[in-house]
């Protein structure tokens, strides 16, 4: 049993490690602050705790096999991706402006933080699809599939919560350097085109 937990610990580390949406909408939320940029991966974590769940319970294979729901979802998350990288671009031209006395990037809600990164996961037929074929690699013989399956995606989720939250961290540490507003605009701008760039591509694959 331990081995397969760190089996499946190192597995979480490599998921974490490739870049995706949800890292890229970290660190853009990030930028802004560390609250916004924690409730982020808290929201994004959410997603993946509800995918798992959904794994867990057969849905996502109903996704996996009605081609029509699948790319529903998949124009659905392409348009969340679309719509959060015009987003940061709009902020980045408009950094300038948008600066309080001391420099600091504006506050943001945390709910607003929170809902984009659950949006962000959950409009993922990606994530939902790859949750179905991923956890039940890790289930060992004989023990309850419902349970497992939920037990493991808890412990992904809570994973990602102290990965992330190193990207984070990181961002916050580089608060002096990335306060500066020509500095931010431009990493606004470089996530806003990654996020934008994503979207089109979830939309126009098969």
């Amino acid at each position: 049993m331990l081995s397969t937990l760190l089996a499946f610990l190192g597995a979480c580390a490599l998921i974490a490690a490739s870049p995706g949406p949800s890292t890229m909408l970290i660190i853009q939320q990030s930028l802004r602050s560390r609250r916004a940029g924690f409730l982020t991966v808290l929201g994004n974590e959410t997603g993946v705790f509800v995918w798992g769940v959904a794994a867990a319970l057969g849905l996502t294979a109903l996704l996996a096999a009605s081609q029509v729901a699948y790319d529903v979802l998949r124009i659905g998350g392409a348009v969340v991706l679309i719509v959060f990288g015009v987003k940061a671009l709009i902020n980045a031209r408009r950094g300038q402006d948008e600066e309080t006395d001391q420099g600091a990037a504006p506050v943001r809600s945390g709910w607003r933080a929170y809902r984009s990164g659950l949006l962000l996961n959950l409009a993922n037929p990606k994530a939902a699809v790859f949750a179905m074929s991923f956890l039940p690699q890790f289930v060992p013989a004989g023990a309850p599939h419902l349970a497992t399956m939920i037990g493991l995606a808890a412990i992904w989720a809570v994973f990602e919560i102290g990965y992330y939250g190193l990207y984070v961290w990181f961002v916050g540490r580089l608060k002096g350097f990335i306060s500066r507003a020509k500095v931010r605009a431009r990493l606004e701008q470089v996530s806003g085109g990654v996020l934008l760039v994503l979207g089109v591509r979830m939309a126009v694959e098969g």
